[in-house]
């Protein structure tokens, strides 16, 4: 009996898509992935095993799902597309440790999720072929959220990829550069052809992995206001540090006194600019502030 290739190669993908008449919607950014090297190397990254519960974004046809079902203990997928979901049910139909939610991953309650479908203490890992247009959103949800991952595996832009990833100096150093590199650790393992997809997006990929510290030298004082914070300084790019903490806390004169403060008690230039700190400085600055009395 001949073995049903896998739903991620280009000869199943391409016979699923003509089966039930699927294009690629621009609206949801979709592309199908269709390089199982790739495929493989996404769970490979995300190193999946049998004590893991996985949370997947945007299942598409089932490519990822099927190789995420192999290994994991469970794969819960959030699909938006309500038209793909008898595509689901068909392609992974042989898979009994798969539960598909028709809903927008942004609009979860993931604790309760959790609680209902997993109800374990086993590790939970996110792993994802994101669509590009809402990367961004996505990341710092999940970031930002209740559930503590134990790993976030997703592709994405090689653009998006750069950023999360910069070092400071580089022109893609960010507030988003930070804020994730705060949060946790970022690691690019694979980058991934426009051609390994149906159909061919304009750009490259790249498989981006974030791991939660075991430790961390510096601790903001408050992790929401220090994202608030970061996201102030770098408001305005072209100006200087000393310009953006006058937009964050104000221009009265006592305000530009206490901000000068905190700059002299970190020896940091006023006029040096954003991109020029360190992840380590931004939280030492916002606690600084925080001290001084002026960033709550």
């Amino acid at each position: 009996m001949t073995e049903t290739p896998a739903i991620g190669s280009p000869a199943r993908t391409q016979a699923i898509l003509n089966r039930y008449h699927l294009s690629a919607k621009k609206s949801l950014g979709q592309n199908f992935l269709t390089d199982l090297n790739t495929l493989v190397g996404i769970v490979d990254a995300a190193e999946i095993t049998t004590n893991d519960n996985v949370i997947e974004i945007g299942p598409g046809i089932g490519s990822l799902t099927e190789q995420l079902a192999k290994r994991a203990n469970k794969v819960v997928a959030y699909e938006l597309d309500q038209n793909l979901l008898p595509v689901l049910d068909d392609t992974l139909h042989q898979y009994d440790n798969v539960k598909i939610i028709n809903q927008d991953i942004l609009k979860a309650n993931l604790p309760e999720m959790i609680e209902k479908e997993f109800g374990d203490d086993k590790p939970i890992k996110v792993v994802a072929n994101l669509p590009y247009y809402i990367t961004t959103p996505i990341i710092l949800s999940l970031l930002k959220g209740p559930v503590d991952f134990s790993k976030i595996v997703v592709m994405m832009q090689k653009e998006v990829a750069d950023r999360l990833c910069a070092k400071t100096g580089v022109k893609a150093y960010s507030s988003l550069s930070v804020i994730v590199q705060y949060l946790h650790r970022v690691t690019v393992p694979m980058l991934v052809s426009r051609k390994s997809f149906i159909p061919s997006p304009n750009v490259d990929s790249a498989i981006v992995t974030l791991s939660s510290y075991d430790h961390r030298d510096v601790v903001a004082f408050n992790d929401k206001s220090f994202m608030g914070f970061v996201r102030g300084c770098f408001a305005h790019r072209r100006k200087t540090l000393w310009n953006n903490l006058q937009s964050v806390f104000g221009k009265s004169p006592e305000t530009k006194e206490q901000i000068k403060a905190g700059l002299a008690q970190m020896e940091i230039d006023p006029g040096v600019r954003p991109e020029r700190l360190t992840v380590s400085d931004f939280v030492k600055l916002a606690n600084t502030y925080h001290q001084i009395g002026i960033l709550k």
